[in-house]
């Protein structure tokens, strides 16, 4: 509990703004909720949220210690009152969540402020209880792997220190199968086969560029692929990475004369299907383990799958069923 004296340059202020400005952390959901719990009260009694302050009172909180703390990427958690995950799978270690499209994974994406995939996980298991970050001093829940901010598809996330240890070693050492669905224009010849080039990355205008021969600076780059589904303008592909480099999926289909559909950084700006981001997906995940996973070994062999991917849905309905 903490508690504030009023003073005249705070004199007349509505209380919800007052706690606003106080406690910059507390989501204004849940201000409103203690005022009416009694949690937040003025001078000892139940107060509304439009009461005006005046010099002199008394306002006592009854919150947690964190929403005390300053603002900053590390509790940006605090900010969400209702985590909203679809989650994939979940035990006591790890976490596997369908992120959609336009969700950034990370605050330094671009994100704002208590908005990004992590901030809702953190928020969902301090809502749970399983994580107590007043306890925890050095562990967070983290993100094992990432994606882009366009992309959909599974993101693992760890629940504990010795978790996000063996899968980033797995992530690392390529334990782990990912597939990816990708609508792109026209069809590939051959439908089934694998894209090999190299890819130079230009880390000041975020993008990268495919070449058929090494450049300084450039590396190997190679895609699997294999059309599920094809109409007259589209066809649905599965890639799997041999390489996983930067847009790695959306260059090589560019530079193959087939970029995703809605891509306009790699392909071309059209408009006849409206969609906002690029046909991309990492929608099945395999825990293909070579080596021992300690405590994340009842993950060896499972397979996750995202059923209902939006694209798919929409321009190959019969291929979602």
């Amino acid at each position: 509990m903490k508690s504030f004296t009023i003073t005249k340059n705070d004199a007349g202020q509505r209380l919800d703004r007052f706690i606003a400005k106080t406690v910059p952390l507390l989501p204004a959901s849940l201000s409103q909720k203690y005022i009416r719990l009694k949690r937040i009260k003025v001078n000892g009694q139940r107060a509304q949220r439009d009461t005006r302050l005046t010099a002199g009172d008394l306002v006592e909180m009854y919150v947690n210690d964190e929403f005390f703390d300053t603002p900053k990427e590390e509790n940006a958690y605090l900010t969400v009152t209702s985590p909203k995950l679809n989650i994939v799978y979940e035990d006591e270690n790890i976490l596997l969540v369908d992120k959609k499209p336009g969700m950034a994974v990370h605050p330094h994406d671009g994100a704002e402020y208590g908005r990004t995939l992590i901030d809702h996980i953190q928020a969902y298991l301090y809502a749970k209880g399983e994580w107590k970050p007043r306890q925890e001093h050095a562990f967070a829940p983290a993100l094992c792997n990432r994606i882009d901010r366009n992309t959909g598809g599974i993101v693992i996330a760890a629940k504990n220190a010795e978790a996000l240890r063996i899968m980033n070693q797995k992530v690392k050492d390529r334990e782990l199968d990912k597939r990816y669905l990708a609508v792109i224009h026209g069809v590939m010849k051959p439908e089934s086969g694998e894209l090999k080039g190299y890819l130079f990355k230009d880390a000041k205008k975020n993008r990268v560029y495919v070449t058929k021969t090494s450049q300084p600076g450039s590396k190997t780059c190679i895609t699997k692929y294999k059309t599920l589904n094809k109409n007259r303008e589209l066809s649905l592909v599965e890639c799997e990475l041999i390489t996983g480099r930067t847009h790695q999926i959306r260059a090589q289909f560019a530079a193959s004369g087939h970029p995703l559909l809605g891509d306009g950084k790699y392909g071309k700006a059209e408009t006849k299907y409206g969609r906002k981001y690029q046909a991309l997906y990492s929608y099945q995940l395999t825990f293909a383990f070579a080596t021992d996973a300690g405590i994340l070994e009842n993950l060896r062999g499972k397979t996750f799958r995202v059923e209902d991917v939006d694209f798919v849905r929409a321009y190959f309905p019969e291929a979602s069923h």
